[in-house]
């Protein structure tokens, strides 16, 4: 973790016992959902959606679908930094070199 000035107070989640807590805490409420799979009898379309976990394994496979296709499509779309033109400075006239009129208004 990076440390944080001298100046700006310390906050929850720098100190890493609380990070581990969130953890700690997701993990118990991802395995009470799925063990919630036991309480209950499901009423699926199909014999799938009735399997034990099918939800959690589904929405994780989903989830990780989606992370991996946005990282390949943002190779694809990116653009270089200064892809835009950069900005023009006002001609000393007070009009832009576009014939635009003031930057100013």
């Amino acid at each position: 973790m990076s440390q944080t000035p001298a100046n700006e107070p310390t906050r929850w989640l720098d100190e890493k016992k609380n990070v581990d807590k969130l953890y700690y805490a997701l993990v118990g409420t991802c395995v009470l959902l799925v063990g919630a799979d036991f309480a209950y009898h499901k009423h699926g379309h199909f014999d799938f959606e009735q399997w034990i976990g099918f939800h959690f394994f589904y929405g994780f496979a989903v989830f990780a679908f989606v992370v991996f296709v946005g990282t390949n499509l943002r190779r694809v779309l990116m653009r270089d930094e200064d892809y835009y033109a950069p900005e023009r400075e006002p001609t000393p006239g007070g009009s832009s070199p576009d014939g635009e009129g003031s930057a100013h208004g």
